[in-house]
């Protein structure tokens, strides 16, 4: 079976060309750069990818947390939120697009998701349990680790609100987050970037035996990446 080789665009041709071999020792110049190879016709997204020093299938090297970015990254979240019927006002005042109790899970069940976060009060996880298959793969169920089952629905809805996310390592232990659109400052995605490395070190598993990052690259949705020297945040 003949091998068909996709034709590189000139445009990614010159973005590799500028950044191939080249280890970023700057933050400033890491963003300059990436900013420049942002050159499709559309806002990318500005993602990181963090290789770590981690076996997720140990409990005790998993990485799962959230994090509020200074300036947001560029996208409106949709919250679906799980409670008693008494707390449907709490809930909708507070910036809820989605509020239900058993109907939304009749919903989840037949796998009408759209939301792109759930929220979900205490007294309604043994009745989320039987989601577990529908909600897991896609990073969806609700834990007190994630900030997603809480008894206190204002602040943690504005929090949400606000742009906080959840994120976590794939099981080949590496982190894919997106931390902005191209459309940004520089000043407002290098303050991000800081921000997303500061909080991947600060929830270092406590599992990890010596060196915890391996590499880390940046990149914007369509452009090549760009590796960053490891001493770049010191």
């Amino acid at each position: 079976m003949e091998k068909i080789m996709r034709k590189q665009s000139r445009r990614h041709k010159e973005n590799l060309t500028r950044t191939k071999k080249k280890i970023y020792s700057s933050v400033e110049e890491a963003i300059e750069a990436l900013k420049e190879t942002a050159t499709a016709k559309f806002v990318e997204s500005v993602e990181l990818h963090a290789n770590l020093n981690i076996d997720p299938k140990y409990a005790d090297q998993q990485l799962r947390t959230t994090v509020t970015l200074p300036h947001g990254v560029g996208k409106q979240t949709i919250i679906a939120v799980l409670t008693n019927e008494e707390n449907f006002e709490e809930a909708k005042s507070s910036g809820a697009d989605i509020i239900g109790n058993d109907e939304l899970i009749e919903e989840i069940t037949k796998g009408n998701i759209n939301f792109d976060l759930l929220v979900a009060t205490p007294n309604m996880m043994p009745k989320l349990a039987k989601l577990g298959r529908v909600l897991g793969p896609k990073g969806l169920m609700p834990s007190p680790k994630s900030g997603t089952v809480s008894s206190t629905l204002k602040t943690t809805l504005t929090e949400f609100k606000k742009g906080k996310f959840e994120y976590k390592a794939d099981k080949t232990g590496i982190v894919h987050v997106s931390f902005g659109k191209s459309d940004f400052t520089n000043i407002q995605l290098g303050e991000n970037l800081e921000a997303l490395y500061r909080s991947i070190e600060q929830n270092r598993p406590s599992g990890v035996k010596g060196k915890y990052f391996k590499n880390v690259f940046i990149c914007t949705s369509m452009g090549s990446s760009l590796k960053l020297d490891l001493e770049i945040f010191e």
